[in-house]
C-alpha cells in the first residue's frame, strides 16, 4: 500500500493536467481554424465571406515602410500626487512607402495623440508592476494603433514599440 499511494497521486495528478489543459485551452482565432470543412466546399465559401467582409490580412512584406518618429516619449506614472517613475518610449510606424511621408508630415498631430493614449495607460495603472507582460503590450499597441489610423488613416498597418524603459525616481 506504501508503494500503491505515490503512484496513484501522480496518475491524479497527470489525469487533472490533461483534462485541465484541454478544456482550458484556447479558442480558434482565425477562420480558417475555427471552420469545419463538411466536404462540401462551405469552409472555403465562409473563410471568404468573413475576409470580404472587412478582417484585416497582413500587409505585402514588399510594400511595408518603418517610419521612426524622430523622438521619444517621455511618459510621467503619478502616485499619490507625484511622479513615481517616468517611462521614456520609441515608436516606429509600419505602413506603405508612400504614406510615409504622411506620416512626417503629421507628426506633431500624431505625437500628440500617441501620447494621449500613453498617458490614459499610465493613468489607468497599465506602466505599474509588470509593465511589459504580453497582454499589457498589446492593449497599449492597440490603443496606439487606433489613435495612429484616426491622425494617418488605414494604411497604418502597426504601431512597434521599439525601445521602452520605466525608471524610478
Amino acid at each position: 500500500m506504501g508503494k500503491i499511494l505515490p503512484i496513484l497521486i501522480v496518475l491524479i495528478g497527470l489525469g487533472a493536467g490533461v483534462g485541465g489543459g484541454i478544456f482550458l485551452r484556447p479558442v480558434p482565432t482565425t477562420a480558417t481554424e475555427a471552420c469545419q470543412d463538411d466536404g462540401h466546399g462551405s469552409c472555403e465559401a465562409e473563410v471568404a465571406a468573413d475576409t470580404a467582409h472587412g478582417e484585416e490580412s497582413e500587409p505585402d512584406p514588399n510594400n511595408v515602410y518603418y517610419v521612426k518618429l524622430s523622438k521619444q516619449f517621455v511618459v510621467p506614472v503619478v502616485k499619490d500626487n507625484n511622479v513615481s517613475s517616468m517611462v521614456v518610449m520609441t515608436l516606429s510606424i509600419e505602413t506603405t512607402p508612400v504614406v510615409g511621408d504622411v506620416v512626417f508630415a503629421r507628426e506633431p498631430k500624431l505625437r500628440d495623440a500617441l501620447l494621449s493614449v500613453m498617458f490614459l495607460h499610465a493613468n489607468s495603472g497599465g506602466f505599474d508592476g509588470q509593465f511589459t507582460s504580453g497582454e499589457a503590450m498589446n492593449d497599449l499597441r492597440g490603443s496606439l494603433l487606433e489613435a495612429a489610423r484616426q491622425v494617418i488613416g488605414d494604411d497604418v498597418y502597426n504601431v512597434l514599440i521599439t525601445d521602452i524603459l520605466r525608471q524610478d525616481v
